[in-house]
């Protein structure tokens, strides 16, 4: 199906579709693109346009942006959509694009889905896109490397968008209650606290969030002409109990920390409480992947080198398949990590060379241990006295890596736990050895 660019809208339109901002002014999010003097948005504000791929997670504004272009750019705008459109109608727009660019009109053809078009569709642009007839924008959720043909992906600048903040869905969520393409006919009351709720629900999705706000105020009850929005409305519309944050988001911190203390703890029953608690409230099951991964690290360490794998399959399991299914790799994960033998013997090493590197931040590096790829550097001394160590028997030598002012600075200090105890025993043997060789 091939559509021209509409500003029209009616009441009977979907929130989300009502509210799509028109100009880069109101559009919200994306910073690290139309922020102030950042690539896209000057492209944009100067006419500039050249063919782009806008890749991201559905609701963050990749359709937006390409409307936004339809408007403040001097270009005929056409849209496809993947999922209807075949070969003749890309043959049939592509004439007419060829015959606009020979009396100067640029034609801007978006493709919504484009990872949605085969090989055949794709290439039907291409020979288009090289000589200038038309400006190519592609939206997909897919990664184009994967999904879009090289020769075209070649020809395209991509754009990466990110989900939205919280903060950045709830300003939406301001939007649309003050909009008169939103709310602002309708005496609503509403705590602010669901605000965040919904905005912690969605995602980064803003689609979805604008959408649930838009259930939840169908279907809340009139009370002397004010409509109420409860717990309960949320709960039902959102199909999660509501276990609703904060507007700092106190309560999303304190959930978090939970889960890290039990598992610290070595309490698997509290640790899988926890994590139900946040995954049922709606939280972002990757964010509490990446704070597992964290604790395995953090926490854990050298005394069990595993965990870390286990945490960051869990995390790739969590990004392939989504929820619910991915709560029991979750599960599996901080389970693991209560179990398994705790130290924080990386934690501290890292904290105490973080203080000395702020403190030395001009500490050179010794010339023994510099590159010297030059015939200057070499003459300057670089690497000159170097030991490698796979040269010797030993696997190691005697040689100093650390500045003179902190040749016996001690930051890894092993513990007695789990795997790190061996690896604690080796490195006293090393020690030892490089005291006894050592000049």
């Amino acid at each position: 199906m091939v559509m021209k660019m509409n500003e029209h809208f009616d009441m009977m339109q979907p929130l989300a579709e009502r509210l799509r901002p028109l100009t880069l002014d109101d559009f919200v999010g994306q910073k690290h693109l139309i922020g102030k003097n950042k690539v896209l948005s000057s492209l944009i504000e100067n006419d500039r346009i050249t063919s782009m791929i806008f890749w991201g997670p559905p609701g963050v504004g990749k359709t937006t942006l390409a409307r936004i272009i339809a408007n403040q750019t001097h270009s005929e705008f056409i849209t496809f959509s993947a999922v209807t459109s075949g070969i003749k109608d890309i043959r049939k727009v592509m004439k007419e694009a060829d015959e606009n660019c020979k009396y100067g009109v640029r034609t801007i053809v978006f493709v919504d889905e484009i990872h949605r078009f085969n090989k055949a569709q794709q290439d039907a642009f291409l020979p288009f896109v090289e000589k200038g007839s038309i400006v190519l924008i592609g939206a997909t959720t897919e990664n184009p490397s994967f999904e879009v043909n090289g020769a075209l992906l070649s020809r395209c600048k991509v754009f990466v968008l990110h989900p939205l903040s919280n903060e950045d869905i709830v300003t939406l969520l301001k939007n649309a209650l003050h909009s008169p393409k939103g709310f602002n006919n309708q005496k609503i009351e509403l705590d602010e606290k669901y605000l965040y709720a919904i905005a912690t629900f969605s995602n980064g999705d803003a689609r979805s969030a604008l959408s649930t706000l838009e259930m939840c105020i169908l279907n809340s009850e009139e009370k002397d002409g004010v409509l109420v929005i409860s717990d309960e409305i949320v709960e039902q519309v959102t199909n999660k109990k509501a276990l609703l944050y904060d507007k700092k988001g106190e309560e999303h911190y304190n959930l978090i920390s939970a889960l890290h203390k039990s598992m610290r703890n070595s309490d698997p029953d509290a640790a899988i409480y926890w994590l139900a608690r946040m995954l049922e409230a709606g939280e972002d099951p990757l964010y509490i992947a990446r704070r597992v991964t964290r604790f395995a690290s953090e926490d854990i360490g050298m005394a069990d080198p595993k965990a870390l794998e286990i945490c960051v399959a869990a995390y790739q399991a969590c990004h392939f398949i989504g929820m619910p299914e991915c709560s029991v790799h979750l599960s599996e994960a901080v389970v693991y990590c209560s179990l398994t033998p705790k130290s924080n013997a990386l934690y501290k090493a890292y904290e105490k060379a973080k203080k000395d590197a702020l403190k030395t931040v001009a500490e050179p590096v010794p010339l023994t241990i510099r590159n010297a790829p030059t015939k200057l550097m070499k003459e300057l001394h670089y690497g000159e006295g170097y030991q490698y160590a796979h040269d010797y028997e030993e696997k190691m030598t005697a040689m100093q890596c650390l500045p003179d002012s902190l040749k016996d600075r001690v930051y890894y200090e092993p513990t007695k736990q789990g795997f790190e105890s061996q690896y604690g025993e080796r490195l006293k043997r090393i020690k030892e050895w490089k005291k006894a060789h050592r000049k």
